[in-house]
């Protein structure tokens, strides 16, 4: 019993395949996920600092290596399904966030337990580092779809994953590493030959001209 559970649990979360049930040419763990999210979310962090934004790099640290943890109690569950609704969201969230609480609350010394429950509770809010983590988190939802899409994977759920994570990021257009992200970071991914090439490009264009990102 004690932290010595916690630091055993992290390997636990190389096993929890996400979007299970599903052929994949390539498997992602949620421990892979956590590590991308946070090397992603630290370059958004570094396009925001430098447009003059004041980053609080401790807490988008946390925030994104975090920001998952209580999927080694729940499992990853399906974007599409999870996302079905409001009421579900809210839902997934509760349930994960007891969870989490009854472990510290459990295996923590007393005093570590409030740090824990600050750390591990959920990282997207509204601050700019919880804004950069939900962006980031999509950013790699966005790259693991499309690794899929590009080998030519005929599971119709990766490009339904594709379009939900660009239009969550397209939610925050008006943040500057955004901004930055769709004018050259999706940019370069389109411009790869792969066989879906024109489909995902025309998808793309689409979401984005319905949320009125002006590219220019």
């Amino acid at each position: 019993m004690g932290v010595h559970q916690y630091f055993k649990s992290l390997s636990d979360l190389e096993l929890i395949i996400r979007c299970p049930g599903k052929f994949k040419f390539q498997e992602h763990s949620v421990a892979s996920h956590s590590f991308k999210v946070t090397k992603i979310a630290q370059f958004l962090g570094t396009v925001e600092e430098e447009s003059g934004q004041n980053v609080n790099w401790k807490s988008l640290y946390e925030k994104a290596l975090n920001h998952d943890y209580a999927e080694l109690f729940t499992g990853d569950i399906k974007t599409p399904v999870k996302y079905a609704s409001k009421e579900l969201k809210k839902l997934f969230g509760e349930v994960e966030e007891e969870m989490t609480r009854s472990f510290i609350e459990k295996e923590f010394p007393t005093e570590f337990q409030a740090i824990y429950l600050e750390r591990l509770k959920e990282g997207k809010d509204e601050t700019l580092e919880g804004r950069i983590l939900s962006v980031a988190d999509k950013v790699d939802l966005l790259y693991e779809s499309f690794g899929e899409i590009q080998k030519d994977n005929p599971e119709p759920l990766f490009i339904e994953i594709y379009e939900e994570a660009l239009r969550t990021i397209l939610i925050y257009q008006d943040m500057n590493c955004v901004e930055y992200f769709l004018k050259h970071i999706l940019t370069d991914m389109l411009s790869e030959r792969f066989t879906e090439h024109d489909e995902l490009t025309g998808i793309t264009v689409r979401i984005i001209e319905e949320r009125g990102f002006n590219r220019h």
